[in-house]
């Protein structure tokens, strides 16, 4: 009963808080015994990175002195603002980025009830004839994260859980064409925890974020680590840091289909994938190796799933519409960046093509060299290549999966070729036999995570991530056996 009453305390809260955030001027209320907030506050966003750094460093010394039960408060209150909320910051979401799915959108946010807090955290020991050794996990103090414009509140909330759990503060530097919702979240969170605790700034941002306040975030001799979640450029800079850094970087995730699958399921699958959130997620099905035996049969599997085939000719119209020639001899294509996140359906009219409004995915035959397959694109247009055999599929996986190591995916019932393709493609998420999504616990079994760290190889982060160990050894005594 008492895990209900705290429930009900919280949701009473956050209702409070949440009718109250169209008056952000007013002043804030005693909590605990400590004064509200100034007049001015603006709950967490700040214009500078040293006052949004100096802020949660003063929440960090705090949060330090708070009990456990404060931290699962706060971060149930995140949980409860994105499920409750979901609709309202999901649309929010949607019409600043314009990108990818409304439903999607508001489904991502309700699933950050699945990220893992403070449970996670764990006291390690040795006893023996010397005594007693016991690990601690500890916090490392004030965090620096950038977030994608890809899922900016998503991941923005799911790293509050995370890091928060493990006893952080977090300051935010979001993508410029998601700011003004992430912003929206930290207000969010950060006046219903002080109302319920008393804590402040958890977690703040910067309200106009720029790639110098990015630089400014790396540099902060405040900021003790980086968490970055983005594309290659700016995990590169992450990578550079002299900080410790946590990168979660691109990926182009792959997908084997063998003689021996089941072909409806692996149709339905990879519509799944590939269509959730227009195709954004770094861990959706961008390219299909399907073995010649039944790679017509997959096509046509994948029509009745949702997808709508390009012939050849409609297919070379897209490429021609989705990329530019290479900027250099033997560079990248230039992605069309009008063209990420959209709907199917306008994307085939983009070349005159009408399809139904319901349809999820293009998909369309082409050979191994067309952009789509080489490049990490986020559109739902998938291309299938036609593979001789399922040891030409493995090889043709790990070459266009470029050594990110991030997630490849196979649709086989023969375990010594699901074996060999885990062995071989050697990434963070290997998914046999149904969508991305269940890589991360969305259909599949494990936890939910918005930052998945290949390059520099922590994996699907959980609050354990943001910990340093810290050793306490006493000599000789509280052995008690």
């Amino acid at each position: 009963m008492q895990a209900t009453a705290n429930e009900q305390t919280i949701r009473t809260i956050v209702q409070e808080v949440l009718t109250q955030l169209t008056t952000r001027n007013g002043a804030g209320a005693k909590v605990n015994g400590s004064a509200g907030p100034s007049p001015d506050t603006r709950w967490g966003v700040f214009n500078t990175v040293d006052d949004a750094v100096e802020a949660a460093q003063m929440g960090f010394e705090k949060l330090s002195r708070a009990s456990l039960e404060d931290r699962k408060t706060a971060i149930n209150i995140v949980k409860q603002i994105c499920d409750e909320q979901a609709e309202e910051l999901g649309r929010l979401e949607f019409e600043e980025t314009k990108i990818g799915r409304l439903e999607h959108k508001i489904g991502k946010l309700k699933a950050i009830k699945g990220v893992p807090g403070v449970e996670f955290l764990r006291t390690d020991a040795v006893s023996g004839s010397q005594g007693l050794m016991i690990t601690e996990y500890a916090p490392f103090g004030v965090i620096g994260a950038i977030t994608p414009v890809t899922h900016s509140l998503p991941t923005l909330a799911g790293n509050f859980v995370n890091m928060v759990a493990a006893g952080n503060t977090i300051v935010c530097n979001p993508h410029p064409s998601g700011a003004k919702i992430a912003s929206e979240g930290v207000r969010r969170f950060n006046k219903a925890i002080f109302a319920a605790t008393g804590l402040e700034n958890l977690v703040t941002i910067i309200g106009t974020p720029t790639i110098e306040s990015a630089q400014a975030v790396f540099d902060h001799r405040g900021v003790k680590l980086l968490v970055v979640t983005g594309g290659p450029a700016v995990a590169r800079a992450a990578l550079q840091s002299p900080k410790r850094a946590i990168v979660a970087g691109p990926g182009n995730p792959p997908v084997v289909v063998d003689a021996t699958a089941d072909i409806d399921n692996a149709a339905k699958s990879i519509v799944a994938g590939a269509a959730f959130d227009n195709s954004l997620l770094c861990i959706s099905e961008k390219e299909i190796f399907a073995v010649k035996e039944i790679f017509d049969q997959l096509m046509t599997a994948v029509s009745n799933h949702g997808g709508f085939r390009l012939n050849a000719a409609q297919v070379a119209a897209f490429t021609a519409k989705a990329f530019g020639a290479p900027k250099e001899p033997g560079g990248h294509h230039v992605l069309n960046r009008s063209y990420i996140g959209k709907d199917a359906a306008w994307l085939a009219a983009q070349i005159g093509v009408n399809v139904p409004s319901s349809t999820l995915i293009l998909y369309g035959e082409t050979d191994e060299f067309n952009p789509f397959v080489t490049e990490e694109q986020m559109m739902p247009f998938i291309p299938f290549v036609r593979a001789n055999c399922s040891d030409h599929a493995i090889a043709l996986a790990k070459k266009y999966e470029h050594g990110f190591g991030h997630t490849a995916i196979i649709h086989s019932r023969d375990i010594h070729t699901i074996t060999k393709m885990g062995r071989v493609m050697n990434t963070t998420l290997f998914i046999q036999n149904g969508p991305c999504m269940a890589g991360l616990g969305l259909g599949g079994e494990g936890y939910l995570s918005f930052s998945i760290a290949t390059p520099t190889g922590e994996g699907v982060t959980s609050p354990m991530t943001f910990t340093r160990q810290r050793r306490c050894v006493t000599v000789n005594d509280l052995r008690i056996i």
